[in-house]
């Protein structure tokens, strides 16, 4: 009951770092709009920002105007965004063709850059070990949506449609997303004398160089882009913090009041400033899977492993000692020392990685650089043994008596989900002084 809360405000920290920098790359799609519409921008709304932030007047105006879009999408709930979602993902998608048709096409004729072709190879790291920690790091990246998928999973209509959904498409749409990142930059590389791997910039140099044509391109990518943006930052980091900040709060925050304070606190990260400083917080921020995946490995251990898909739904509602969940005052202590076991080898590869003039043994580098893999199995692992060392007696004795998990699951569809849509108290249509049960935590 309070061990988790560690987990929470984990995520919570991930929710506010993150979305005040993809609100920030979204302002910067949006001063692509404005700079397509007056390309002296700069010179009619003067700056009066300190050069040590890295921003002008005019860049930090469009990130608060994006920020200000955004608040009445936060309002939407959760459950009927979707087809906001099939919006975004399609305009994007479409985007995403049209750009490198352009980009082929429009190529300089020497071809692709050296974006390609260039091979650089770490002293006394051979290519396995840094593909390895290429696919470690891009985990990294969606660790904390690994995390918290569930938040979403829940509201599809069948329990393999989540499954389905997931291993479908973010294989598929990860690959063609990557594939036309690299294949652009290298295409335009020569014609902007440099690789360009941000798409405002790629469209900021465009128009800088070009005419009236180049100017309603960029207009254009840059109203399809804020639109992505805003279908990636609201539900991944807005909504998630949400969810988080009213699963700690629950007297005082429900999911909307919760997704609205983490866009306000975000500003109090700075994200110019983590911009700025973009190759630090993006190796600490795509390390972070040095934390996540021990706790994605306690997750899928305890659910398949020590409870074998078995929950005693009833009890994760009771914060007191007469939940079967409720270990040792509150706390399952094998799972922080599972934790614990594992993360701790990953950190001296990761405190090197991203305070460089620190050096560790080239052993403890390749264990970080699959720091999500061993921490997943080391936590899983011990978390496994000290349960079967060290049983919970509660637990053990639900999970050997109960029925079969299908049976549970449905015994506690039955009981749960009738009573949320149909027996509300009050009336007979499902309302709560006029509010469907089951919206009553978002609004």
């Amino acid at each position: 009951m309070y061990g988790s809360a560690f987990v929470i405000w984990n995520r919570i920290l991930l929710s506010l770092v993150w979305y005040g920098f993809q609100a920030w790359v979204g302002g910067e799609c949006l001063y692509v709009c404005f700079m397509a519409l007056d390309p002296h921008i700069e010179k009619h709304i003067p700056n009066h920002m300190p050069e040590s932030t890295g921003m002008t007047t005019a860049q930090f105006l469009a990130y608060i105007i994006f920020m200000l879009i955004s608040l009445p999408v936060i309002w939407i709930r959760p459950h009927k965004l979707k087809k906001m979602f099939y919006f975004s993902s399609a305009t994007i998608l479409i985007f995403e063709i049209v750009l490198l048709i352009w980009a082929l096409a429009s190529m300089d004729p020497e071809g692709f850059g050296d974006t390609i072709s260039t091979s650089t190879t770490a002293e006394g790291t051979n290519k396995s070990w840094l593909m390895a920690y290429g696919i470690t790091s891009t985990i990294g990246g969606i660790a904390a949506g690994i995390l918290n998928q569930n938040d979403y999973a829940r509201f599809t209509r069948r329990p393999k449609d989540a499954i389905l959904g997931q291993l479908l498409s973010f294989p598929i749409y990860a690959i063609i997303c990557s594939v036309i990142g690299i294949l652009v930059t290298a295409a335009t590389q020569n014609r902007f004398n440099g690789a360009l791997w941000s798409l405002p910039d790629i469209f900021t140099a465009l128009i800088e160089n070009g005419g009236s044509r180049e100017r309603a391109a960029g207009f254009f990518a840059g109203i399809a882009l804020v639109i992505s943006q805003i279908g990636v930052n609201v539900p991944g980091n807005a909504l998630s913090g949400g969810f988080d900040l009213a699963a700690t709060f629950p007297k005082y925050i429900n999911i909307r009041r919760g997704a609205y304070l983490t866009a306000l606190l975000s500003i109090a990260v700075n994200p110019w400033k983590l911009v700025n400083t973009a190759t630090t917080f993006i190796s600490v921020l795509g390390s972070y899977s040095v934390f996540l995946g021990p706790m994605t490995g306690l997750m899928i251990s305890s659910y398949f492993v020590v409870n074998k898909r078995k929950v005693r739904v009833d009890d994760l509602f009771v914060g007191d000692r007469g939940s079967i969940y409720w270990y040792s005052w509150g706390i399952n202590w094998r799972a922080v020392v599972a934790w614990i076991a594992g993360a701790a080898p990953s950190m001296p590869g990761f405190v090197a990685s991203v305070q460089t003039s620190i050096t560790v043994p080239i052993g403890l580098t390749h264990l970080y650089y699959i720091c999500f893999l061993s921490g997943f199995a080391i936590s899983a692992t011990v978390f496994c043994t000290l349960h079967f060392l060290f049983p919970a007696h509660a637990v053990k004795e639900w999970v050997t008596s109960s029925p079969e998990p299908k049976v549970l699951m449905q015994k506690y569809r039955d009981k749960w989900d009738g009573e949320a849509d149909v027996f509300a108290v009050g009336h007979d249509d499902g309302t709560k002084n006029g509010v469907r049960v089951g919206e009553e935590a978002y609004s």
